[in-house]
C-alpha cells in the first residue's frame, strides 16, 4: 500500500492538461524500460477530459501506441456503440484518432453482445481475459498495470464500486457484475478494489465543487466500504489529482504546499 500524495490544480482545464503530460511521460518511460505499457481507463467528465487533453497534447506523438493495452476500471453495461458507455466516449475523445493496436484495446464486453444479458457472464469473461494477460513477473490475476485511472464520484464511488454495496467488499474476484446501482444505468461491469490494488499506479482524479466532500471524506481515514474511493491505491503510488474547487475541504494537513 502506498501512501496517497496530493496535487492541485488552479482549475479543472489545467489538471486535465497536467495529467495527460503525466500520463504520456509516465507511458514513454515504461515502455522504454519494458517494451510497452498498460493503462486502465476510466470515464466521466474528468477521465473523458484527460483523454481529450491528451489528443491535443504536443508530446502526443512520443508515445508509441501501438505498444500500448488499454483496460477500463468499469464500464455500464448497454449495447455496443451506446454514446453512454465509456468506450464510446473515450474512442471520441482520443482512441479514434491515435493509431492503437485495436487487439490491445480491451473493452468490457456490451449488453447484448456474446453474453446477452447476463452481467455475471460478462463480467467473467474480461476476468478471463486479464489472467491470460497476467505474466508470472505481475505475481496475480491482472497484469500490473503501469496506471490505473479513476475517477472519485460525489459519494465517494471509483469504478463502480459504490458505498456499502456488494461489490466493494468483494476480496475473491477481479471483476464483478453490478446491479442496482444508485446512478443508471443499474447494470454494470467493475474491477474489484483487489484488481484495482495490483496496479503500479493509481491515480484518483476530482474537479469540482460537487467533489469536494468526497475527496475529503476519502482523504481522512474513512474506510472502504462507506467511501470506496479510500481502498483505491496503487502498489508503488497513489496520486490523487485535483483542481482547487475539489480540495476546498482538505484538511490544512492534507493540503499540499505547492499547487498550480
Amino acid at each position: 500500500m502506498s501512501a496517497p500524495q496530493i496535487v492541485v490544480h488552479r482549475d479543472k482545464e489545467l489538471m486535465a492538461q497536467a495529467a495527460a503530460a503525466r500520463l504520456i511521460t509516465k507511458i514513454v518511460d515504461a515502455q522504454a524500460a519494458r517494451g510497452s505499457a498498460s493503462v486502465v481507463l476510466t470515464g466521466g467528465r474528468n477521465g473523458n477530459g484527460l483523454l481529450a487533453a491528451l489528443a491535443t497534447a504536443p508530446a502526443r506523438d512520443a508515445v508509441d501506441w501501438s505498444r500500448l493495452d488499454l483496460w477500463w476500471g468499469d464500464e455500464r453495461f448497454l449495447p455496443d456503440g451506446d454514446p453512454e458507455r465509456n468506450v464510446t466516449q473515450a474512442r471520441e475523445a482520443l482512441l479514434d484518432s491515435v493509431p492503437l493496436d485495436p487487439a490491445r484495446v480491451h473493452a468490457m464486453p456490451p449488453a447484448g453482445g456474446p453474453y446477452g444479458n447476463d452481467v455475471d457472464a460478462a463480467a467473467e469473461a474480461y476476468a478471463a481475459e486479464l489472467a491470460a494477460a497476467a505474466r508470472p513477473e505481475d505475481h496475480g490475476p491482472v497484469p500490473a498495470f503501469d496506471v490505473l485511472l479513476l475517477g472519485v464520484g460525489p459519494d465517494t464511488h471509483v469504478a463502480s464500486l459504490f458505498p456499502e454495496l456488494p461489490a466493494v467488499r468483494e476480496t475473491e474476484h477481479t471483476v464483478v457484475g453490478v446491479r442496482g446501482a444508485p446512478k443508471p444505468p443499474p447494470n454494470r461491469v467493475s474491477l474489484t478494489l483487489p484488481a484495482i490494488r495490483a496496479a503500479r499506479e493509481v491515480w484518483l482524479l476530482a474537479a469540482g465543487e460537487d467533489k469536494a466532500n468526497a475527496v475529503a471524506l476519502a482523504l481522512s481515514g474513512a474506510g472502504e466500504i462507506q467511501a470506496p474511493a479510500a481502498g483505491a491505491y496503487g502498489r508503488s503510488r497513489t496520486l490523487w489529482l485535483l483542481d482547487a474547487a475539489a480540495a476546498a475541504r482538505l484538511p490544512r494537513d492534507l493540503y499540499p504546499p505547492a499547487t498550480s
